[in-house]
């Protein structure tokens, strides 16, 4: 084998760590977005917030030439001037001591006419304020009466606003039962085994293992050494505390599955006949009442078809979930990353600043750094350049968030402008769109468009909308031209609400109506429209 040398020209794509940045910076969310800005500041010493200028600070300058009013040149006057104070008056100029007697005067007769204040003033002779001094101001924070530990008291507005949880509004329940030690100590074992939801997922027999295997489980007075005879004993416990579980607020808590839940907000009514006929149908597989298959019911639980009908009525105003109420939900606020409000005859498009880091480099710290060029030795130049680049990394961190956001408004007026008909009439003027269309408008790849559009949100006239929702294939239409699928499911939306409740439309009825309106759709198609809606097919839409 014979051993030779070649030079070989090619070209590839090297990223370098700004770009590879930039990149993963473009695809966060804003939530992602304010945790990695979070982090560099924990990790970059040379990045630093650019918090802005507090009012307070502002207020001096803006009012400089603002005219002093009497009352305020009369406070002035009535302070005691401290020797060598810049406010005591200059006695090297004869005019400035005229026109300053000539004011006291002018002060001394406005002042005349006030109460005069006797000059005797009981005190200790200190000066010294105390550390707590609110009683002189109106705006001190209030003395905690607390037990001094350090902590703020809670406001009673603060405690309405905190939300109760379904274990606590049961625990206040609990405690106003006369239960033993014992059975209170079930019944608190019970509440806070429930889920979200107000149910019990697991049997009194497990219940029962899972107490005994608890480390610190309270001690019962009468419980038995053996093993199985301690789970016999504490399921009849918990049987016990279950019944009282069930009969407390809200109706239905403490169930095992829906028809138990269903069941025991049915007693809780008043004994009639479709009550009845609803404990019965309850008692049956959920399976049919969930197709609505009324003449097995009727058969099964022998009852007519008008009581069966009245019966499953009373069922769907029940509440599957208890707990629902209670839950307390982490609310995943959206925050719009653009608004687009209108402007004249066009719509103004605007980054929204409430999600836009302030970041600076830290002044203090570069200059510092810049000054110090670091020691002779090894050790002082290898600390210099690890220095010089975090300072290089805030400074790239600072330019790619900038370059983000400049991409995010970009493509964001780029969508307005080809869906301007939407931001006018609403969803049912949204035109197709794909993400070449932005893309070769803007000079960008179809994979940077996407990493844009992905769980970024715009906050229009009619909603807020994630970016990705302006794009959408296109269906033929009679006259050649293409009509959205966004436009096609607002469609189908508007027609079943408007549809009878006795005679739903079906997906082939739907599809022709479409056809009606030009849009060429299969039935197939609008059952994945009507699906993607979360709509119910027709015979499950049907009134009872």
């Amino acid at each position: 084998m014979k051993q030779g040398l070649s030079l070989r020209v090619s070209q590839h794509l090297a990223l370098t760590p700004q770009l590879q940045q930039s990149i993963r910076l473009l695809q966060l969310s804003t939530l992602e977005m304010a945790q990695e800005v979070e982090q560099m500041l924990d990790e970059n010493p040379f990045l630093e917030r650019s918090e802005d200028i507090a009012e307070r600070e502002t207020f001096g300058l803006e009012q400089t030439d603002v005219p002093v009013s009497a009352g305020e040149q009369i406070a002035e006057a009535s302070l005691p001037e401290a020797p060598g104070s810049l406010l005591a008056p200059s006695t090297d100029s004869g005019s400035a001591a005229s026109d300053g007697a000539a004011e006291g005067d002018a002060l001394e007769s406005k002042l005349d006419g006030a109460t005069p204040v006797e000059e005797s003033w009981e005190g200790d002779g200190t000066v010294e304020m105390a550390p707590d001094d609110s009683e002189w101001g109106g705006e001190a924070p209030a003395r905690n009466s607390g037990s001094g530990d350090g902590e703020e008291t809670a406001s009673a507005a603060d405690l309405a606003r905190s939300p109760v949880s379904l274990q606590d509004h049961l625990h206040e329940q609990a405690r106003c039962l006369r239960l033993s030690d014992e059975d209170r100590a079930a019944l608190y074992f019970l509440i806070e085994s429930l889920n979200d939801d107000g149910y019990l997922e697991e049997g009194l027999t497990e219940l029962a293992e899972a107490w005994l295997n608890l480390s610190g489980t309270p001690t019962l007075v009468g419980v038995p050494d053996d093993a199985l005879e301690q789970r016999e004993m504490l399921e009849q416990r918990l049987s016990v505390a279950l019944q009282l579980l069930q009969h407390m607020e809200p109706s239905g808590v403490g169930a095992r599955d829906l028809g138990e839940c269903l069941r025991l907000q049915i007693l809780e009514l008043r004994n009639t006949a479709e009550a009845r006929a609803a404990l019965a149908i309850c008692s049956q597989p959920l399976e049919l009442m969930a197709k609505r298959d009324v003449k097995r019911l009727c058969n099964l639980c022998g009852i007519d078809d008008e009581t069966a009908r009245a019966a499953l009525s009373l069922i769907a105003r029940l509440e599957p979930k208890p707990g629902r109420r209670f839950i307390d939900v982490e609310r995943n606020v959206v925050v719009p990353d653009v608004i687009v409000t209108r402007a004249g005859r066009g719509f103004k498009v605007i980054l929204n600043p409430d999600v836009m880091p302030r970041l600076r480099v830290h002044d203090v710290y570069a200059n510092a750094m810049r000054q110090n060029r670091g020691g002779r030795d090894a050790a002082g130049e290898a600390g210099h350049a690890a220095m010089q680049q975090r300072l290089q990394e805030a400074r790239w961190f600072i330019k790619n968030i900038q370059q983000r956001f400049d991409t995010i408004l970009r493509v964001s007026s780029a969508i307005v402008e080809r869906q301007r008909n939407f931001f006018m009439h609403g969803e049912l003027a949204m035109r197709p769109l794909v993400l070449r269309e932005i893309a070769d408008e803007l000079g960008l790849h179809e994979s940077t468009i996407s990493r844009v559009t992905t769980a970024k949100y715009m906050a229009t006239p009619f909603g807020t909308y994630e970016l990705k929702y302006f794009f959408g294939s296109s269906l033929g239409t009679e006259t050649g031209g293409n009509a959205s699928s966004t436009a096609v499911r607002a469609l189908l939306k508007q027609f079943i609400a408007s549809e009878e409740p006795a005679k739903p439309l079906s997906d082939n009825q739907l599809s022709d109506l479409l056809r009606e309106q030009g849009i060429e759709c299969a039935r197939r198609t609008v059952a994945k429209y009507r699906e993607a809606l979360r709509i119910a097919p027709a015979n499950l839409r049907k009134a009872l």
